[in-house]
């Protein structure tokens, strides 16, 4: 007999701790394991620090800008690596330290550290000690992918956690691809003061995307002198530390980058390989991900999956609101769904994209009565005032039922202005209400209104 408990949640990221907190409030005895850094991807090596970086990155662009705003700095704008490693550890750091405090403070709550493993449907196994539990909640997260190009095991090369570990800024930073992770560290690291050249094997970035957001992402970034290489396919790494290079050998023509050092952003996968799910019978799909209801249960009664291992979002906030659904089911009888999420995420380059529900071209083919309303961001004061006028904002609506159907914001600050478009979204109101709205002057959120006034059918 192992260590019993009335509940286990395996994974300390954003949807674990505050699982744990509600489970010990409603008196169950819960164990908590993590086996390296309590806050997860988010906080240790995510969210939060890389945001850190885009902040330090930002100033340093500014800095450069600064004779446009009237403002003599006195020189060129350098920045030193160890600092901005210093100042985003420490953020790193603290946030993680709180979630341990707020761990050690909660009733009925035991953190346990080592590797869980499945040794049946309800007992796990963490180093020497066995424990068992009714209620097991899985909230492991997810890593980098390791492509098989040929090269990869001679070739030195930086994941999303180690490159964050630099030091020393690179002299030539190459990046194989062109998806949020590699966009957002390639125009933070040529704003660092490398070059940079970023390689994708699509024939244009984020081919998710609606086609003049992809193409106002080149701009932004090729404004910068980042250099952009599409199409790469057939991709091998050759050369070593300090002298390495890409090469695409079925593009027309064939291609080569070189450069100092590289970040591999290709992807990511579940960290479920190791948790024993065979033994315990749970199911995952070819990719590694848990099969999930839309309760976050897996096939197994009494497992739950919360995160990114289950493949229904790969955001902390959707992490979060796992949770939020698990919760609400088992502990206060209401019924909340992962089908009642709307799609919302964000690319945090400068200016950044949000986005909302569906794109034009999905509205389209599921059959909609398409509208579209577009501003650019250069006829939006607040952008025109700081001198941040690059991208646009794009609003879909159903003209039939008056729904709005998604959005776009490329631009200043519109990664919180968007959310007065997802809350009307999640009230089902029509969008005449946004447009019935009086807004603060002067700010972004008030020209969506505007927009959603000059709706037309799209070309």
């Amino acid at each position: 007999m192992g260590q019993q408990f009335d509940a286990v949640v395996v994974g300390t990221g954003q949807a674990g701790p505050s699982l744990a907190e509600r489970l010990g409030k409603s008196g169950r005895k819960v164990a908590v394991v993590e086996r390296k850094l309590v806050g997860g991807t988010c906080v240790n090596t995510g969210c939060i620090p890389t945001k850190s970086m885009v902040a330090s990155a930002y100033v340093a662009h500014m800095g450069r800008r600064a004779t446009d705003y009237g403002v003599d700095n006195g020189g060129d704008v350098r920045v030193a690596m160890q600092r901005v490693w210093e100042r985003t550890r420490g953020i790193s750091e603290r946030s993680r330290s709180s979630v341990e405090n707020w761990l050690a403070g909660m009733p009925n709550v035991t953190l346990l550290r080592g590797h869980a493993a499945f040794e049946s449907p309800h007992s796990l196994r963490v180093g020497d000690q066995l424990i068992e539990a009714g209620e097991i909640f899985l909230n492991v997260g997810g890593r980098a992918t390791m492509p098989d190009f040929p090269g990869i095991d001679t070739v030195p090369f930086m994941t999303n956690v180690g490159i964050m570990d630099l030091r020393e800024l690179p002299q030539h930073l190459v990046i194989v691809g062109g998806s949020y992770i590699g966009l957002e560290f390639g125009q933070m690291f040529r704003r660092f003061g490398a070059k940079v050249s970023i390689v994708e094997r699509s024939e244009r970035l984020l081919p998710r995307e609606d086609p003049e957001v992809s193409a106002a992402i080149v701009d932004i970034l090729q404004r910068e002198d980042i250099t952009l290489h599409l199409a790469a396919e057939c991709i091998e790494l050759h050369g070593k530390a300090g002298d390495l290079s890409v090469v695409a050998t079925c593009a027309e023509p064939r291609m080569e980058v070189r450069g100092t050092h590289l970040l591999l952003a290709v992807g990511r996968r579940p960290n479920t390989d190791t948790l024993g799910l065979d033994k315990a019978g749970v199911a995952m799909n070819e990719h590694g991900y848990i099969v999930v209801d839309d309760q976050c249960r897996t096939n197994v009664e009494g497992v739950w999956a919360m995160g990114d291992c289950n493949g229904k979002g790969a955001f902390t906030h959707t992490s979060y609101n796992d949770y939020e659904i698990v919760a609400a089911n088992l502990l206060d009888s209401e019924p909340r769904r992962i089908s009642d999420r709307i799609p919302a995420y964000a690319l945090f380059i400068d200016p950044p994209l949000a986005r909302i529900g569906m794109t034009e071209q999905e509205a389209l083919h599921s059959g909609h009565d398409v509208l579209v309303g577009v501003r650019p961001m250069a006829r939006v004061g607040r952008a025109v005032e700081r001198g941040e006028t690059l991208g646009f904002m794009k609003v879909i609506v159903d003209g039939s039922t008056e729904q709005l159907l998604g959005a776009s914001i490329l631009g200043v600050n519109g990664d919180e202005a968007i959310h007065c478009l997802l809350d009307i979204m999640y009230a089902k109101a029509p969008y005449r209400t946004v447009t019935h709205a009086v807004h603060i002057h002067p700010t972004v959120a008030e020209l969506l209104p505007t927009t959603l006034q000059s709706l037309t059918k799209p070309t």
